[in-house]
C-alpha cells in the first residue's frame, strides 16, 4: 500500500509562562510504500504508554531525517530511524514510531 505523506520540521519553543509551545514546519511531501504496523508498551517515569512502530520504503531524500515527522493516515510518525541501502540504490527505508 503507497500513501502520500506530509514532512514537517518540529519545532519547541519555550513561551513566557514557562509552558512549551510546539510548531509544525512544512517541508513538501514524500510517497511512502507502508510496511506492516507493530504495537508494544513502553513505562517511562512510572506512566505507561503505546507505541506503535512501522517501517516504510521511500526514494532517498536529503530532507528526511530522525526527529522529523511524516504525516499520513490522520497520525503524525516521528522518524527515528533512516537506512539507505545498498542492494536498492535511490531507496531508503525509515524507522518511524508513534506514541499513542
Amino acid at each position: 500500500m503507497r500513501a502520500l505523506a506530509g514532512l514537517f520540521e518540529v519545532e519547541d519553543v519555550e513561551t513566557p509562562y514557562g509552558g512549551m509551545a510546539v510548531s509544525y514546519e512544512p517541508l513538501g511531501h514524500v510517497w511512502l510504500k507502508l510496511g506492516a504496523r507493530r504495537r508494544r508498551e513502553r513505562t517511562e517515569a512510572g506512566r505507561a504508554a503505546s507505541v506503535e512502530t512501522t517501517t516504510v520504503e521511500t526514494r532517498v531524500d536529503p530532507r528526511l531525517r530522525p526527529g522529523r515527522v511524516l504525516r499520513f493516515g490522520g497520525a503524525d510518525w516521528a522518524i527515528v530511524f533512516v537506512e539507505v541501502g545498498a542492494e536498492r540504490p535511490g531507496r531508503a527505508k525509515l524507522s518511524l514510531e508513534r506514541v499513542r
